[in-house]
């Protein structure tokens, strides 16, 4: 099973030299933290920033960098900064290849819902609608259960939506998915988790063809 940085280094691992990525908050911002060296990935932040770099040292942050999160973050050389306004454009432009975000629930055919939960606090769904409604290329890092044990990964979100049928990959505690038409294909299973376990865990319809394999992280 993996945990919180697994998900993230497994995500890595899907970024392509020349890509221009979007990281949502949560674990997506720790996929900045395992980007190949020598890959030439430039990471777009909505709240106005071109050229993310990873995480600050501790002792070494500086409060007027941070990312969409409001957590601090480095710049890398070239790195731009501009207004909110302008950062939409690029990512409504389809200007950004690939948006990681994070997700309360993913339907089968690929709706998300990432935003609220009825009668609890939010901020907003910031800057969630407009990524996924105009990326190329969307993955989910998420939990596959919440904390009863219930699947996240549904037949249909129960949860208000984000975005409709566009959601491409998911990458879960258990799992590597790719969401298609006929639901979720099981791709890659977390190290010491049996098909099985993954198949309890999934309440939406799931593809399971031929031998899966277990992934590799690092």
């Amino acid at each position: 099973m993996l945990d919180k940085v697994g998900i993230a280094k497994r995500i890595a691992k899907e970024i392509k030299d020349g890509y221009y990525v979007n990281l949502g908050i949560g674990i997506p911002t720790l996929v900045a933290n395992y980007i190949p060296q020598g890959m030439n990935v430039v990471l777009q932040s909505e709240n106005g920033l071109l050229g993310m770099g990873p995480f600050p040292f501790e002792g070494e942050e500086d409060p007027d960098l941070i990312n969409a999160g409001k957590q601090t973050i480095t710049t890398v050389p070239g790195s731009v900064f501009f207004d909110s306004a302008m950062s939409f454009g690029m990512i409504r432009a389809r200007k950004v290849d690939l948006t990681i975000l994070g997700a309360m629930e993913v339907a089968d055919n690929g709706d998300i819902a990432n935003w609220k939960i009825p009668g609890k606090m939010v901020k907003g769904m910031g800057g969630a609608m407009d990524l996924v409604a105009s990326a190329k290329n969307i993955i989910v890092a998420m939990q596959h259960v919440n904390k009863a044990g219930e699947s996240k990964l549904l037949t249909k979100c129960t949860l208000p939506l984000t975005g409709v049928k566009c959601v491409k990959k998911i990458v879960t505690e258990l799992a590597v998915l790719d969401v298609t038409p006929q639901g979720f294909k099981l791709l890659e299973r977390a190290p010491g988790i049996s098909v099985e376990q993954i198949k309890n865990a999934t309440e939406g319809k799931l593809i399971i063809d031929g031998d899966i394999p277990e992934m590799t992280i690092e």
